[in-house]
């Protein structure tokens, strides 16, 4: 199915939605954000189709932390960019959101047993950022982050997302940024897509569509094939997130569903009410 058409069908899905979906993008390279690519326009048209939220919670693979889970509570997120070696453009991109520190605060509360804290410090990396910018490009909704915690195992971060889903009700849209496989030290610039990104690929969409998540936070089961996926767990981890975030009243699209680079799975998906 075209990308065209599987928005079509999101746009069909979500306008009737009260309880706010939940949402993953495969973010892929940080020039997304300034060229005219077929991932960045189906943000973009993504975006016109949702519900609009009262603020947004992003799990973004590009805050890291071990031993806690932090959420920012600044009022003015900064933009941060987090990356090296691009052009001059894309390091003057801004996001002037705002954000929500009376809600993040109470996210501190409700992931109290998920050891959170409070942090002001951070912001909004490109991991946010980078698609933000063509979701609510006016920048007018207020937006905060929550890092992923390196140290937790991965059922985890699965929990995170059910003790959040209750921000749905609220008004709070809940956005993973990451990428389904990401294995950056294997990519092939204009190469076929490698066999072992096709195989995690799909096994982590039939679990998806299944609703069996158990067999996506099994390290020990997933073995080999996921080390080949995530040398470093971090793009996976809010995907895991915003999959516990979802329910049996939930239905579940994809977008966007490519193997970049050789390595690099663009797949983002929707559950929605």
């Amino acid at each position: 199915m075209s990308i065209v058409s599987q928005l079509d069908r999101l746009k069909d899905r979500l306008s009737s939605s009260d309880r706010m979906p939940v949402v993953f993008l495969g973010h892929g390279s940080p020039m997304n954000a300034i060229e005219d690519t077929a991932y960045s326009r189906g943000w973009s048209e993504l975006g016109r189709s949702l519900p609009r939220p009262q603020a947004i919670l992003v799990v973004s693979a590009h805050w890291m932390t071990h031993g806690s889970t932090l959420v920012d509570v600044s009022a003015l997120p900064k933009t941060i960019h987090d990356f090296y070696g691009f052009p001059d453009e894309l390091y003057a991109q801004q996001y002037p959101a705002k954000g929500d520190p009376a809600l993040a605060r109470e996210v501190v509360s409700l992931l109290a047993s998920h050891h959170a804290q409070e942090d002001d410090t951070w912001g909004l990396d490109h991991g946010a950022w980078t698609v933000l910018k063509f979701l609510y490009p006016e920048a007018d909704v207020p937006v905060f982050q929550l890092s992923i915690d390196m140290a937790a195992d991965l059922p985890q971060h699965i929990e995170i997302g059910r003790a959040l889903s209750a921000l749905r009700d609220r008004g709070v849209l809940i956005l993973g940024s990451g990428n389904v496989v990401h294995n950056l030290r294997a990519m092939r610039w204009g190469g076929q897509p490698q066999d072992f990104a096709l195989e995690f690929d799909a096994l982590f969409a039939d679990r998806l569509e299944a609703r069996d998540l158990a067999p996506l936070a099994d390290r020990a089961g997933l073995g080999a094939l996921l080390r080949m996926a995530h040398p470093s767990l971090d793009h996976y981890l809010p995907a895991l997130t915003i999959a516990g975030a979802s329910d049996a009243r939930d239905s579940l699209s994809f977008m966007n569903n490519s193997i970049d680079l050789g390595t690099v799975s663009m797949r983002s998906f929707v559950f929605h009410a």
